[in-house]
């Protein structure tokens, strides 16, 4: 390689380790005489833009001839003699340039030339259109704003290693525009909720993320310690205990969109931190947050994608009909033929759960049997939307029971694709079956059940000052997002997702 331009490497190849090196010395090199003559591009600080990439390819008509200014990085350099076309990129896409010796002149155009694929520059020129028919901006300014010190992936087939794309997503919205969409539409699916409830005359709120008490879902959290204080704090695994609070403080519609924390497995839906909207309305019940439910998701699938039909991998999910609605008990004899609501001792579920290989520990109940044979049965089946409905008390400890059926409590869980995407009760307002419930929680503590509730003795207080009967629900906001966008992973919806280290 020479001191002034790297050469690409052959094919589809990434550069060996030898050339690699080779490449970072010829940048660091073309710095140091930038720098030596007095034009280091990191003193640069601003540079003003009158428009971005996209302005001009969609609005051509109009801006043919007129002088514009864009900033953004370099992605491709074609030399002919004495002109060079070039792709610059930004956040709205990217257009070609064409530099000219005869517009910079010969020693603006050989500073030019010795720019790198992944430099960051500011140009002004006019608008056109070449003989090929491309819209292009004719450079008669170039500024050098930064320096790429690194070579970005090879152009033809980009960062595709797709462990590397997690851990490096700064390269990966650079090379790949597609993820840089995906997160855009995320961006607009968040905004959209917030309309949505907004228009519904619910107040947003915040809560807090570090707990003094483990609650508002089964789950196992994240212990930290407070030096201050000295205090152990967990962080919070949802924001249920709180949002019920206002409730009880004289909130009648709330909510929060914010994340949560899980100390358990990752796989393509389960990531340590995710985000979740919960929500609470006073005086309604699990109908009334269905019909929110089901009118949120139909609302952001038409504002997302523009569709109510959402393609999903080889799977297309219509969320344009009404949700349909099954009992637990109903889709376990739908999709597996057992009839559990025949079952009536605990020595009978245990016996059907072992014929079916079902594995149980000594925390588990009657209803924790029918819950493991939905899990086993019935869940991958879920690709349309639907309700399901009336879980077992024991695996419901925050839900009002079913008055016809105590053992059995007033909530659901939304399916899609197979997935839950949203869960939500008649919430429990009875201080006293509250206690109850806790109680309990802490006796499967003691059996070893590290995921279940501990005591929340200011929570049980406010419930005794009175909580109106509530409505309340919780969506995965970054499940949704996978299904408005068709992307196989969580990791692929949250810009940083959570890696182990390298080393």
């Amino acid at each position: 390689m020479n001191q002034e331009n790297e050469r690409p490497v052959a094919g589809d190849q990434e550069p060996s380790a030898q050339e690699m090196r080779e490449i970072l010395r010829i940048r660091r090199e073309k710095l140091l005489r930038l720098q030596e003559e007095g034009r280091d591009p990191f003193r640069e600080v601003r540079y003003e833009r009158t428009h971005h990439s996209r302005d001009i390819t969609e609005h051509f008509d109009e801006m043919e001839n007129q002088t514009v200014s864009l900033a953004g990085r370099i992605m491709s350099k074609r030399e002919m003699g004495k002109a060079t076309f070039c792709d610059l990129q930004d956040q709205e896409g990217r257009i070609q340039l064409y530099v000219k010796v005869d517009a910079l002149g010969t020693e603006g155009y050989e500073r030019f030339k010795r720019l790198d694929i992944g430099d960051i520059v500011g140009v002004r020129g006019y608008v056109f259109r070449t003989r090929r028919g491309e819209v292009s901006v004719h450079v008669t300014e170039l500024t050098l704003l930064s320096k790429s010190l690194l070579p970005l992936p090879e152009k033809y087939h980009g960062l595709k290693d797709v462990d590397m794309r997690y851990r490096q997503r700064y390269v990966d919205l650079i090379v790949n525009p597609e993820v840089r969409e995906t997160f855009v539409k995320r961006s607009l699916a968040i905004r959209e909720i917030r309309s949505f409830m907004d228009g519904r005359g619910y107040i947003e709120v915040e809560t807090p993320v570090l707990n003094t008490v483990q609650g508002g879902a089964t789950a196992r959290p994240f212990v930290t310690h407070h030096n201050a204080l000295n205090l152990d704090m967990y962080l919070r695994i949802a924001t249920e205990l709180h949002l019920k609070r206002l409730i009880v403080g004289g909130f009648e519609k709330v909510y929060e969109i914010g994340r949560i924390f899980r100390n358990e497995g990752m796989d393509t839906r389960h990531n340590p931190e995710f985000t979740t909207i919960e929500l609470y309305e006073a005086y309604t019940d699990i109908h009334g947050m269905m019909e929110l439910t089901e009118s949120l998701v139909r609302h952001l699938a038409l504002s997302v994608t523009g569709s109510a039909e959402l393609t999903y991998g080889d799977k297309v999910i219509d969320v344009s009909k009404p949700f349909e609605r099954l009992t637990m008990t109903e889709a376990l004899r739908k999709y597996s033929g057992i009839d559990f609501d025949k079952v009536e001792t605990f020595e009978q579920a245990k016996a059907l759960a072992e014929e079916h290989h079902i594995k149980l520990e000594p925390k588990h109940g009657k209803g924790d049997v029918l819950s493991l044979l939905f899990e086993e049965f019935c869940e991958d089946k879920l690709v349309q939307p639907t309700f399901i409905v009336s879980h077992p008390i024991e695996i419901s400890p925050l839900a009002k029971k079913d008055p016809d059926n105590p053992a059995l409590t007033q909530r659901f869980e939304l399916y899609m694709n197979g997935w839950e995407v949203a869960n939500a009760f008649s919430e429990l307002n009875d201080p006293i079956d509250q206690r109850e419930r806790f109680e309990n929680q802490m006796r499967l503590r003691a059996l070893g059940d590290t995921e279940a509730s501990e005591m929340d003795e200011d929570f049980l207080t406010a419930m005794e000052y009175g909580m109106p009967p509530t409505g309340g629900c919780g969506i995965g906001v970054d499940r949704l997002v996978m299904l408005l966008t068709n992307s196989p992973s969580i990791r692929d919806v949250l810009l940083f997702p959570t890696m182990k280290p390298l080393d």
